[in-house]
């Protein structure tokens, strides 16, 4: 049974873009959305993650409405799939509360339309009008909020035009049965239910994500955290609309996933070591590291040329620093290092070495000469650090899920070879700029229009396609411009604020770009640590010891917060990073210090 509207006027329905669209509502015409005042639960809807409920208050008719509240990456979308008439003319209209509250229709089969209102308040109607395409049977309405903010509410949601009606129209399919969930990696799980007659694709919902379309009566889901309950819900599509969801099904990933660098503690501090050059902070031989640094990176391996490939390592020449250690005393203070549970990888790249690897050949040389530094020097794997422009993205690459950009497609091939040949304790460890990573959400490369800058969230694309081989993340959270959170609101450096939003972006994941249909996935706790310098001289933005510890406290308690608001909790987040172990040493060792006093190291 249709919903009546006696709340849509003459006036209402005489909107400009409703004439153009076609002509005026008829006598034919009928609202075709069911239960679009949510009078009957959310019967007919299905709502992104679990986001949806019905309440009895507020509501702008009838004694019910919708309320969804966004969380982590998911926006809280309700939809429900409508039979129409082809090359037909429709208003859809919906009263809404809140603040960045979307009225929309996709599928329409000529031009997809939405309408949004960006201010909280009392109860305001969303109006936007569409024509049908020659071939349109469905389309889907939707409503959903935005991310960061607080609950919205719809009620009274319409769509009125052509009622398609008469006999041999498709019947709404019925729900799924029979769904398993199985999972078959530490990301990744295997769904699979019994085929509904009469439906053309499935939708497979699961808290907390976008909803899944596929066609057949199974798919495999990926980007999962490890050592995590997922519950799964499918619902069959066809022309009339989408089914009531199934039963729940639920799956628990192994721990551990990818990501190799077994040993290291639950929380751990990585610190760089200056082992190629001298500054002011001076050289620090390998045995005169503190046992505080769980993870040491030797700064740096640098290539021959920005395009070759070829990366070369050498200790500092004993002219720039005097207290070097020999290459024998240097190895065997590796292997002591080792012997004691630390890791020691080699970080290509830094502020002054540029690698593009923009051919195969490029590829190739990388991969042969970092073996080459791994062998000689028995290190435990590889930190990638590439700044500048060693990371950029081409024209008309803007799915960070499908690369294209040479220099991307061969630094993920590169390196999956030498997890490949080092095997599962291999440690791989990234530290781009936040310039590279969460100013993705705002822009992505040269944009689909061009004119942006094409090194904008040039990381995600590497991050993702390496995420079950990645060890630690640690962004630097320095050298930075002022970055947007899922607040939307811009933070800048040097306080707890900033740490606490960009981490919270890697915890919580984003959409690219703000395309709700690209969501960079959250990596697990254990794979993220925070990138920090260790003393004034270190960097721009380095941090107080007592704003550190209150985003510890804030990420890791849920104490200590200020305004911003985390979308979760993460005990298990893995640790710092700082620049470098030898400001720390200048800086009479306070970074390390703090970090042990704080986990009690």
């Amino acid at each position: 049974m249709r919903r009546a509207i006696p709340f849509l006027t003459a006036a209402a329905l005489a909107v400009a873009g409703f004439l153009a669209a076609g002509p005026p509502a008829a006598a034919a015409d009928a609202d075709l959305v069911r239960n679009g005042g949510f009078e009957t639960g959310l019967d007919g809807w299905s709502c992104s993650g679990g986001s949806g409920a019905v309440v009895t208050t507020p509501v702008h008719g009838g004694v019910s409405a919708l309320r969804a509240t966004p969380a982590g990456q998911d926006n809280a979308r309700c939809s429900q799939t409508v039979t129409v008439k082809p090359d037909s003319a429709y208003m859809l209209a919906a009263w809404v509360q809140g603040a960045y509250v979307y009225l929309g229709a996709t599928g329409t089969g000529t031009t997809d339309v939405s309408a949004w209102t960006q201010t909280p308040g009392t109860w305001k109607q969303l109006t936007t009008t569409f024509r049908t395409g020659p071939a349109t049977t469905s389309v889907t309405v939707y409503t959903h909020g935005w991310y960061g903010q607080s609950a919205h509410f719809t009620d009274d949601l319409t769509l009125v035009g052509p009622d398609p009606g008469g006999p041999g129209q498709p019947q709404l399919p019925a729900a799924p049965t029979g769904l398993t969930a199985t999972a078959t990696s530490s990301s990744s799980v295997a769904l699979a239910w019994s085929a509904v007659p009469g439906a053309t694709s499935y939708t497979v919902h699961r808290d907390g994500a976008a909803p899944l379309s596929v066609t057949s009566a199974s798919a495999s889901v990926t980007g999962l955290a490890a050592a995590t309950t997922h519950t799964f819900r499918v619902t069959a599509v066809n022309a009339a609309g989408e089914s009531p969801q199934s039963a729940p099904a639920s799956a628990t990933t192994p721990g551990g996933g990818g990501g190799g660098g077994g040993g290291l503690p639950a929380h751990a501090l990585v610190g760089y070591l200056h082992t190629s050059f001298a500054n002011g902070s001076g050289y620090v031989r390998m045995a005169d590291v503190p046992a505080s640094w769980d993870v040491i990176n030797l700064a740096f391996g640098e290539p021959t040329s920005v395009t070759s490939g070829d990366i070369r390592f050498r200790l500092c020449p004993v002219a720039e620093c005097p207290n070097v250690e020999s290459a024998a005393e240097f190895k065997a203070a590796v292997k002591a290092k080792q012997a004691a549970g630390k890791k020691v990888l080699i970080s290509i790249g830094g502020q002054n070495g540029q690698v593009q690897l923009a051919t195969t050949a490029a590829r190739d040389a990388f991969v042969s000469s970092v073996g080459r530094i791994i062998d000689e020097y028995g290190l435990d794997g590889l930190d990638i650090d590439f700044e500048g422009h060693s990371l950029s993205l081409a024209t008309g690459d803007t799915d960070f899920r499908a690369p294209t950009t040479p220099v991307v497609v061969n630094l993920i091939s590169a390196v999956k070879t030498l997890k490949a040949r080092y095997g599962p304790d291999f440690v791989l460890t990234m530290a781009p700029e936040t310039f590279f990573v969460q100013l993705g959400y705002q822009y992505y490369g040269s944009g689909p229009w061009g004119g942006q800058d094409p090194r904008a969230g040039a990381y995600l694309p590497v991050i993702h396609a390496l995420r079950d081989d990645l060890t630690l993340l640690h962004v630097q959270d320095y050298n930075s411009g002022s970055i947007m959170g899922l607040d939307n609101q811009y933070h800048s450096m040097g306080g707890a604020d900033f740490h606490i939003a960009m981490t919270d972006m890697l915890l919580t994941g984003f959409p690219v770009a703000g395309n709700t249909a690209r969501v960079f996935p959250a990596l697990r706790p254990d794979q993220v640590a925070i990138g920090l310098p260790a003393t004034t001289n270190a960097g721009n933005g380095h941090t107080a010891p007592a704003e550190v510890n209150k985003a510890l406290n804030c990420l890791t308690r849920a104490t200590d917060c200020g305004s911003y608001r985390t979308h979760g909790t993460w005990p298990g987040l893995r640790g710092l990073m700082t620049w470098s172990i030898n400001w720390d040493r200048f800086g009479g060792w306070e970074f390390s210090r703090n970090f042990d006093a704080y986990f009690g190291g």
